[in-house]
């Protein structure tokens, strides 16, 4: 019989490292901050405000999943990270201008803490952004090292018991796998020797699993999608985990695309469109960056719609998805609609949902989602 894994109660203080401090990072930092200090509550946290069923229903044992599982708290998080800029957590966060300023200044003593270090950076890879707020090294073993160092030395210094990683940097250019990413050997042998297929969130992710630091991946990157990670993911027994965020149209997508299977409903076309502002639509305006979340964004059809499903369905089947972006600091919310054509029974209908959101932030470890709202609408046919 295999041995039960040991689950180890949670003590001391939780390192949360992100690379990349921009919208994302410091308005999920920003709510813990607030939430800390009674200006709201967690709500869209599942640690914080899920439940979790024991036993039969009748039983009535629905406790919080935080007082079922030995989870850091809240208070017990301590936040860093790299950016290529170097503003604090306090000013970047007034630069990417999600949450308003009032509440910004109600937690900027514990917001101007968060420095950034030096982040590991490839123009190739981001190509509409630059900094200047860069490590500089000879190969990419060297940035790897000198990542490896500054998780150290964050542990030590704030005396942490233990770290996870989360990347909330921009989404990369798209790439598919190589020769150097189907064993560590290859891997570790390309860091050396700075291959090109090697982008900046796999050296992350390679640095985070070296010094036993869990890492999830918040973009649509290749990153973790490779064998050579996930063997030192085992060798190491890290865990890793993500594949974007989905908190907006790829989530609802997932949410959508599995019901209309289960209900049999034939889908004839679906058009997705994006408007998106401040450093999020300048990077995905660039082809490459775009055609990697274009190709998170249709998966949910690629697992809940087989092609002999569609064809039985309906003659054709059309996917689109669009991304607008307006000029950077012209916007701080994302916008997008979903355009749904679907029959049952012969019966052609239209389905039109409508989002405004802001930035919708983190699940693990720990954290709050910001506005999203989606507004359904019946069209006819």
């Amino acid at each position: 019989m295999e041995k039960r894994p040991e689950i180890k109660p949670d003590s001391g203080k939780l390192g949360v490292l992100t690379p990349g401090m921009g919208a994302v990072a410091t308005t999920f930092v920003a709510g813990v901050y607030a939430v800390r200090q009674g200006h709201g509550k967690p709500i869209g946290s599942l640690t914080q405000m899920g439940t979790i069923r024991l036993g039969k229903r009748t039983d009535k044992r629905v406790p919080l999943i935080k007082d079922f599982v030995p989870l850091s708290g809240l208070d017990d998080l301590v936040f860093g990270g790299w950016d290529i800029f170097e503003d604090d957590m306090y000013a970047a966060a007034v630069n990417a201008g999600v949450l308003d300023k009032d509440t910004l200044d109600g937690i900027k003593a514990d917001l101007v803490n968060v420095k950034p270090m030096p982040a590991v950076f490839d123009q190739n890879y981001v190509k509409r952004i630059s900094g200047t707020h860069v490590k500089k090294g000879k190969t990419k073993m060297d940035l790897a090292d000198l990542l490896r160092q500054d998780i150290q030395s964050f542990k030590a210094e704030h005396k942490l018991s233990r770290l996870v990683m989360i990347w909330c940097a921009s989404t990369e250019a798209y790439i598919e796998p190589g020769p150097v990413h189907l064993s560590l050997a290859a891997f570790e042998k390309g860091l050396k020797e700075n291959d090109p297929a090697i982008s900046p969130s796999m050296i992350y992710a390679y640095a985070a699993l070296n010094e036993g630091v869990p890492f999830g991946n918040g973009a649509p990157n290749l990153t973790l999608d490779i064998p050579a990670l996930l063997e030192l993911s085992k060798q190491k027994k890290v865990p890793i985990s993500g594949k974007d965020f989905k908190t907006g149209q790829t989530l609802m997508k997932t949410v959508l695309a599995p019901a209309f299977k289960a209900r049999l409903l034939g889908v004839s076309g679906w058009f997705s469109t994006n408007i998106l502002g401040n450093r999020d639509g300048e990077v995905l305006d660039e082809p490459m960056s775009f055609n990697q979340r274009k190709s998170a964004n249709s998966v949910p059809w690629n697992t809940f719609y087989s092609p002999s499903f569609i064809r039985i369905c309906t003659k054709t089947f059309i996917i689109k998805c669009e991304l607008t972006t307006i000029r950077p600091g012209a916007t701080t919310r994302k916008a997008g609609t979903i355009l749904i054509s679907l029959a049952g029974w012969g019966i052609p209908c239209r389905s039109r949902w409508i989002s405004f959101a802001g930035i919708v932030s983190l699940q693990p470890p720990s954290c709050l989602t910001w506005p999203c709202l989606w507004i359904w609408q019946h069209v006819p046919a």
